[in-house]
């Protein structure tokens, strides 16, 4: 092993904003702040993390095109597809209207894919 997974990073343009959408759907808490727009979320400071960087002129993913590719993007799991959509939307997601009954597509308020899976 050369190294231990510390963050997924997301490039976008209001750190803050990105990184309260993910705390609230994934019920994290912010572990690193700094005044440069750098904003870490998790479950405590030693353990690996999603982490938000403020890029100037960020261009959001155009999924499912790839004339900007997606980047990244998360599964996450849930217990049922159509709660965890109404939550998703109440938080400020945008459904793509794509998926199967495993799973739905979601852009975030930055534009990023993420997926809702359950199986």
């Amino acid at each position: 092993m050369i190294g231990k997974w510390h963050a997924t990073v997301f490039d976008c343009s209001n750190t803050d904003q990105l990184a309260s959408f993910y705390e609230d759907l994934l019920g994290m808490i912010r572990v690193q702040h700094d005044d440069n727009g750098w904003i870490t979320i998790g479950d405590a400071p030693d353990r690996p993390a999603l982490a938000f960087q403020q890029v100037e002129g960020y261009t959001p993913p155009s999924w499912p095109g790839q004339d900007i590719p997606q980047q990244v993007h998360l599964d996450i799991r849930v217990d049922d597809l159509d709660v965890a959509e109404q939550q998703v939307l109440a938080l400020g997601a945008t459904s793509m209207d794509s998926g199967t009954g495993t799973f739905r597509v979601f852009l975030d308020p930055a534009g990023h894919p993420f997926c809702l899976v359950s199986w």
